[in-house]
């Protein structure tokens, strides 16, 4: 049975390396897209069961990719922001966010989050030895 995973859409490498192995290391599938086009053709290929979306980026911001995400998927597409972005918990609603999680953030306040609007991670299949 195919999962679908987390979408870490970040363009500071090693903000989102952070990220990824927080969510590997809990269990979590996860990809990672480096801006808002990358994160839109991610989505495409494969719809992930939740966004943790940057505000600024580079390509396409996070603004741009919350309206298109939003426009092509509606509400089923959890959408958390994470950003460093002044005042933009109060304007969240504007992004069609679900939740926004400020930068810096608290690894078990992340993983909270996350599970929150995903749910538990799923464990890997086992595969039986022959």
């Amino acid at each position: 049975m195919m999962y679908a995973d987390v979408l870490v859409v970040e363009d500071d490498p090693d903000l989102a390396d952070v990220m990824l192995l927080a969510l590997r290391e809990a269990g979590y599938p996860v990809r990672c897209a480096g801006n808002g086009r990358e994160a839109l053709d991610a989505a495409a290929k494969q719809l992930p069961g939740l966004v943790l979306l940057d505000v600024l980026m580079p390509v396409m911001d996070g603004w741009q990719c919350a309206r298109e995400l939003r426009a092509r998927y509606g509400r089923t597409l959890p959408i958390v922001v994470v950003t460093a972005a002044e005042h933009i918990r109060s304007r969240g609603h504007e992004l069609g966010a679900d939740d926004v999680l400020p930068k810096p953030f608290d690894i078990d306040e992340f993983l909270r989050t996350v599970a929150r609007y995903y749910g538990a991670p799923h464990p890997a299949p086992s595969v039986a030895a022959p």
